[in-house]
């Protein structure tokens, strides 16, 4: 099964459906299963540019609600974490990224822009 975004004058996701595959007949007078419904083609399989199964990426990747569409880039972007300006999309991805990468030790963070670094978060069930 496919799926379509539906996207908003300023190019906003509103709306996924799950829809017809591109492989099955169109009703007479569309051109395609995006025509028909008027939505956008994109893939639950598709992060950052890649199919997780190998298939074909659409629109580098899945949309949720408040993803922008991009048509110059022919992407879905998700929206800016934390609303700081120090994260960069990467052009490649369409994803956003920190200055800084991510711990990779197993535990949870939160972004500072302040200190531009990530802070542990402290364990609820600890206290």
């Amino acid at each position: 099964m496919a799926h379509y975004a539906y996207v908003d004058g300023r190019n906003i996701v509103t709306q996924v459906i799950v829809g017809k595959d591109e492989n099955e007949p169109v009703p007479d007078g569309y051109n395609s299963w995006e025509h028909y419904y008027g939505a956008l083609r994109c893939s639950y399989n598709t992060y950052g540019g890649e199919h997780k199964n190998g298939g074909v990426p659409f629109r580098k990747n899945y949309p949720g609600l408040g993803f922008i569409w991009d048509p110059i880039r022919d992407a879905f972007i998700p929206p800016r974490p934390y609303l700081t300006p120090s994260w960069v999309l990467n052009e490649d991805t369409c994803l956003w990224e920190a200055p800084v990468p991510y711990p990779n030790d197993g535990q949870p963070y939160t972004w500072d822009e302040s200190t531009l670094s990530w802070i542990l978060v402290a364990n609820p069930m600890e206290t």
